[in-house]
C-alpha cells in the first residue's frame, strides 16, 4: 500500500486547511466544522418531550373525556425527558413563553444513559 492509502480521515482533513482557511475568513460567524454539517441542516427530525408515562387498559382509555385526570409517573417540578427520533438526548423543564409552552434544556445526555 502507498502512504496515501494509509492516511486516516483526520490527516486528509488537515491537508485541506489551506482552502478551509480562506473560507473561514470569509465567514467568521460559522463555527469550525459547521460547513460540513450544512448538508443535514434541512433533514427533519422528530422531537418529543415526555412529561411522564402511565399504563392504562383500553377500557380505561375509552372512559377518558374532557377534564379527565391521568396520573403520570413523575412529580411536579421533576425534569422531563426530551427525545430526538426516539432517542433520549436531554432533560429539561416546561416553561411558558408568550402564552405558549416551551422547554428549557437543563441537562444534555451523552452516550447511552
Amino acid at each position: 500500500m502507498s502512504d496515501t492509502e494509509n492516511m486516516d480521515w483526520q490527516e486528509l482533513d488537515q491537508g485541506d486547511t489551506a482552502s478551509d482557511t480562506s473560507n473561514q475568513e470569509k465567514n467568521n460567524e460559522e463555527p469550525e466544522g459547521a460547513g460540513d454539517l450544512e448538508a443535514v441542516f434541512d433533514v427533519p427530525v422528530k422531537v418529543s418531550a415526555v412529561l411522564g408515562i402511565t399504563n392504562l387498559t383500553v377500557s380505561q382509555l375509552l372512559k377518558l373525556g374532557s377534564g379527565s385526570v391521568v396520573e403520570l409517573d413523575r412529580k411536579v417540578g421533576e425534569a422531563i425527558d426530551i427525545y430526538v427520533n426516539n432517542r433520549l438526548v436531554a432533560r429539561g423543564e416546561v416553561v411558558l413563553l408568550e402564552e405558549k409552552l416551551g422547554i428549557t434544556m437543563t441537562e444534555i445526555i451523552k452516550g447511552n444513559e
